[in-house]
Order: structure tokens, then C-alpha cells, then sequence
């Protein structure tokens, strides 16, 4: 299956997966940690192991993260 993978086209062997079955396969990163666009949409957490991926899906992994400026400039 092609998908399209945080803007890169990435042959999958599976023929068919799972959001979650997704991010196994690609190894992600705390994956309790990460938002999922598919097709230009969020996907629920509660979703991730119901919603189905198809032939050349966009899939997109986010990763918010909290924190500001480390640049003492901005405190002068």
C-alpha cells in the first residue's frame, strides 16, 4: 500500500492497517504523544484503532510541544 507519509510517498507492505497499526509499523515515537491528520482531518485517539487506512491516504503524525524562546533577546 502507497501512503503518504508527513509529505513523502512510503511503500507499506501491509495491504491493510490501522492508524495505530501504522504508527507500529513506522516505530513512532511516544505514540501516546502524537496527533494524527488523515486526509487533512484529526483523527481521535479513540479512532486510531477503528479507522482504516486506504491506498494513498495522506497521513500526517504531530507532535505539540509546550515550551517559548530560548533567545535572551527577547527579555531585554
Amino acid at each position: 500500500m502507497d501512503l503518504i507519509i508527513n509529505g513523502s510517498t512510503e511503500k507499506i507492505k501491509q495491504d491493510t492497517l490501522t492508524v495505530v497499526e501504522l504508527l507500529a509499523v513506522k516505530k513512532v515515537e511516544a505514540p501516546e504523544m502524537v496527533s494524527v491528520q488523515l486526509n487533512g482531518e484529526f483523527v481521535r485517539r479513540a479512532d486510531f484503532a477503528a479507522t482504516p487506512l486506504k491506498e494513498n491516504d495522506a497521513v500526517d503524525f504531530l507532535y505539540f510541544m509546550g515550551g517559548g524562546a530560548d533567545d535572551e533577546r527577547i527579555y531585554d
